[in-house]
């Protein structure tokens, strides 16, 4: 099994670019489905210890259904799989164009949650438009054991967000376990609470926004992930269903299309993020960031190794 990893604004990605499970054709949620049912064991090896972290997303690199795409992908994590990864996109398209199997301009790639654009803007460069996004509940108001009532938004950005404007400590990396403590009980109580996304899906990302550091940016956000790692880049699902939450045509309207939001992330790196109207009247979210290649790696699998496919 061979491997790509970067990182996107700090937020490590890795690209398995041979070896993977063979889960045939048809659409890229359906063989999303068949990798969950049926090879989940590969998820695990791939990702966490003793070759991976808490951290690290995994992207699948498959033949795309539609030939004039660039692939397809399946994002994954520690403890389960992904509709949609901003920044593991991007590291995606930077490795593809590291492997010369895509050049500089425009391309797509297939998700299980849809079609995304991609414009590689040079090696390390790439802005991408992601998948529709919308505010589905505002706010939301929860009791949460030793916070007291947390109010925020859902919202979808290619995953499902509890958006919360404040947080409980100041949005520095010296706070990062208070940050991620304070998160997780805030998710347990949304799911006692039944709080939900559309057709009763799971809210299982918490994003805390605030005050940016540098001058020329707007927010500064901390974002928890499924796994229980957070995120080191600005994560741009969450910056996606924060655009359409500032957006909401219907709404608050504090955002215009087409106007720069600069999300800056608890390490400092940032996605600059604009966003259009479709002809549907769809909020369609554009992020630009920076990913590098970190290395390349090939696996090996010992048959008597009690940790082969990974410690949970």
């Amino acid at each position: 099994m061979r491997v790509i990893d970067s990182h996107t604004e700090g937020e490590p990605t890795r690209v398995v670019i041979d070896g993977g499970p063979d889960l045939g054709h048809g659409p890229i949620r359906e063989r999303a489905t068949k990798f969950r049912q049926t090879e989940d064991a590969f998820r695990r090896l791939a990702v966490n210890e003793p070759r991976g972290s808490d951290a690290i997303v995994g992207a699948l690199l498959c033949e795309p259904e539609d030939s004039s795409s660039a692939a397809g992908v399946i994002f994954f994590n520690n403890v389960g799989y992904l509709g949609m990864c901003v920044h593991g996109a991007i590291g995606v398209a930077v490795t593809l164009n590291y492997l010369g199997r895509i050049g500089i301009g425009i391309h797509q790639l297939e998700t299980p949650v849809g079609i995304v654009q991609i414009d590689v803007l040079g090696p390390n460069q790439v802005a991408i438009e992601n998948v529709p996004s919308f505010r589905y509940r505002t706010n939301v108001s929860v009791d949460v054991p030793s916070l007291g009532t947390i109010s925020g938004d859902v919202a979808w950005g290619g995953n499902w967000f509890f958006l919360v404007d404040g947080a409980p400590v100041p949005l520095i990396r010296a706070n990062v376990r208070q940050l991620s403590d304070a998160a997780e009980v805030i998710r347990d109580q949304l799911e006692r609470d039944e709080v939900t996304g559309t057709d009763g899906a799971m809210v299982d990302h918490i994003a805390f926004f605030g005050p940016a550091e540098s001058e020329d940016a707007n927010s500064r956000n901390f974002v928890y992930c499924p796994g229980g790692a957070y995120d080191r880049s600005p994560c741009g699902t969450s910056t996606s269903a924060k655009l359409a939450c500032l957006a909401e045509v219907f709404n608050d309207n504090k955002l215009q299309p087409g106007d720069v939001w600069i999300q800056e992330s608890i390490i400092g790196s940032r996605f600059t993020a604009t966003f259009r109207i479709d002809d549907s009247g769809r909020i369609i979210p554009c992020l630009n960031g920076r990913a590098f290649i970190c290395s390349e790696a090939s696996f090996v699998m010992q048959p008597d190794d009690p940790y082969i496919n990974g410690i949970t």
